[in-house]
């Protein structure tokens, strides 16, 4: 009964590490939020900030059980083993399902952003001059960056280190969207597109016994640029997580209001009813990615008209809300049963 228990929570965790690594890919949505509605938040932060001179000393003497203790290794390894398998399959199919049900896949983030504003403020009781304040600042915040002109791609090494720092803040901080900051900072399609592809690309070459990409420059380019990014996201995602260790143990409700702000701010970025505006030269002709795809502007927001698509992008937000209820059930059952 205990080990079939142990297999749940570890198989859950593997799913849990699914959706955060999908949320993360798509523009305007938070894997912090997951994080959050599904209760493992604050064990998420504390485990990352373990990192630390610590676990390095212990690495370096080759006490590798005594290291994996330490640092949580086992929720995290479950955690980023489920993110990584996510960027090569639900991210694949949220792709898909983006291009082609573009209305009913932002209706569903839209609600299941409004489910993660409930479940974070319902227990919130603690509203004063200072939260409140910190709930505006945080509104106006993720709600001015939705409205940002994003910038033009750049491979420059150290841009793109700097681009891993930034995007990984949206798993340690809810409502605050990596992936969509990687497109106001004009690499999202280089960084979680192209570099992607190339890594799944070569992995399949290299288990085919293929090794012709070595003198594919653009592959090697890639491959480069998607190493550095890597860098900098594991070190965004440590010095993140010390920070918030530390505002989350002595602010922690003006935190919360905080964090409430930015997903409330966070709606303009997903809201469904949305023309994508595409990148033009001075000839007005489309600019195109690496891979012959028109490079995303903005967005343009309008109110919808009420017909039968409009009904069904309300039913999918309803959806969405439930999907939230949902993990905010489990978790709370888990906690219980773990009591």
């Amino acid at each position: 009964m205990e080990s079939t228990r142990h297999f749940k929570d570890r198989f859950f965790l593997v799913i849990k590490g699914l959706a955060m690594g999908a949320a993360n890919k798509v523009p305007g949505v938070s894997g912090g939020v997951v994080a959050f509605v599904a209760g493992f938040y604050e064990e998420f932060i504390y485990s990352l900030q373990r990192i630390n001179k610590t676990a390095f000393k212990l690495l370096f003497n080759g006490r590798f059980k005594s290291f994996f203790r330490y640092v949580n290794g086992k929720f995290l390894g479950l955690l980023f083993f489920g993110m990584i398998v996510s960027y090569f399959s639900v991210s694949k199919i949220l792709d898909y399902l983006i291009v082609h049900y573009e209305l009913y896949v932002w209706s569903t983030f839209f609600g299941m952003i409004l489910g993660s504003i409930y479940y974070i403020s319902k227990d919130f009781e603690d509203w004063n001059t200072k939260t409140i304040l910190a709930l505006i600042l945080g509104a106006a915040a993720g709600l001015s960056i939705s409205f940002l002109d994003p910038a033009t791609e750049n491979d420059n090494l150290f841009f793109v280190f700097f681009c891993g720092i930034i995007s990984v803040s949206g798993m340690t901080l809810p409502g605050f969207s990596g992936s969509f900051i990687l497109i106001l900072l004009g690499n999202y399609v280089l960084l979680l597109v192209d570099a992607v592809n190339a890594l799944f690309d070569t992995l399949y070459d290299i288990a085919g016994g293929n090794f012709e990409f070595l003198q594919n420059a653009v592959r090697i380019r890639l491959l480069k640029v998607l190493a550095v990014f890597t860098l900098g996201s594991v070190t965004g995602l440590v010095t993140f997580s010390h920070i918030l260790n530390y505002i989350l143990k002595h602010y922690k409700n003006i935190t919360l209001a905080t964090i409430v702000g930015f997903i409330i701010g966070s709606l303009g970025v997903v809201w469904p009813w949305k023309k994508t505006l595409y990148k033009k030269n001075s000839d007005g002709a489309f600019i195109l990615d690496s891979t012959g795809k028109q490079i995303v502007a903005n967005y343009e927001r309008y109110l919808p008209e009420f017909n039968t698509e409009t009904y069904m992008a309300i039913a999918y937000i309803v959806l969405g809300i439930l999907i939230v209820l949902a993990l905010e059930w489990y978790g709370e059952r888990t906690r219980q049963v773990k009591a």
